[in-house]
């Protein structure tokens, strides 16, 4: 037998759908690369965003204009993770390989995020100007002028994007192991059988390159770029 309640114990109300987030452009972002750092930067789109929001792609163009948009905003993001010291005259070229080290780590982070980088030549989002100044400013607080500084920053941007696109293509099948597995093989024998001495430095430098050798190969280009600038600045 069932038993009513007592009629003064209120009656519980029907279980409530947890109010979904206001819309926002932070909001965008931040799910935008929510889906990159899970699923790389191919499974991100405007549609894939909407659905991750229980929202349609209609509703997200109040706030983000279109996919290039989205995607600068997200580059932008990544690089407001990156710390900016203030620059240290007497460990300015420690500082200079650090903040290369700071970005690559962050768009490895965020496999793809190097993709978006190579595609926006100039960035002038709030963080990438950030990361601009910071830059140019430990390089002229080691003695470089304005034009040496300006050319050392631009080669160092574009390293930090190189390996971390390359470094970062190994992830979400940018490139397949099996396949890049096999054809390092086919390459190495290919090397080998080609006349003795035709190629001596190159049939022996294979083992310099693989994946345990990879923080060693940037650690070894940014000593060598900071060890020229300080020569430039002797000089």
């Amino acid at each position: 037998m069932t038993v009513p309640p007592p009629p003064w114990r209120r009656a519980p109300s029907p279980r409530k759908r947890a109010e979904k987030p206001l819309l926002s452009p932070e909001l965008v972002v931040r799910t935008a690369l929510d889906i990159l750092a899970a699923e790389g930067i191919r499974a991100v789109s405007m549609r894939r965003v909407a659905q991750q929001l229980e929202t349609g792609p209609a509703s997200l163009y109040a706030y983000v204009s279109n996919k290039e948009e989205l995607d600068e905003l997200m580059l932008d993001a990544v690089l407001g993770e990156i710390p900016c010291p203030e620059p240290d005259p007497e460990h300015w070229d420690e500082q200079v390989k650090e903040q290369v080290r700071r970005q690559v780590r962050a768009m490895m982070t965020y496999p793809g995020i190097a993709k978006v980088a190579w595609n926006t030549p100039i960035p002038v989002t709030p963080n990438a100007l950030r990361q601009g100044e910071a830059m140019l400013a430990f390089l002229r607080a080691g003695g470089l002028d304005r034009k040496q500084a300006a050319f050392a920053g631009d080669a160092l941007s574009m390293y930090a994007k190189a390996f971390a696109y390359e470094a970062s293509g190994w992830t979400f099948g940018e490139y397949d192991p099996a396949h890049m597995a096999e054809r390092e093989r086919r390459m190495a024998d290919y090397v080998q059988s080609l006349p003795a001495g035709a190629f001596p430095n190159l049939a022996r430098i294979g083992q310099f390159f693989n994946a345990g050798t990879s923080a060693d190969r940037m650690e070894f280009a940014l000593e060598t770029f900071v060890a020229g600038l300080r020569a430039v600045v002797r000089a």
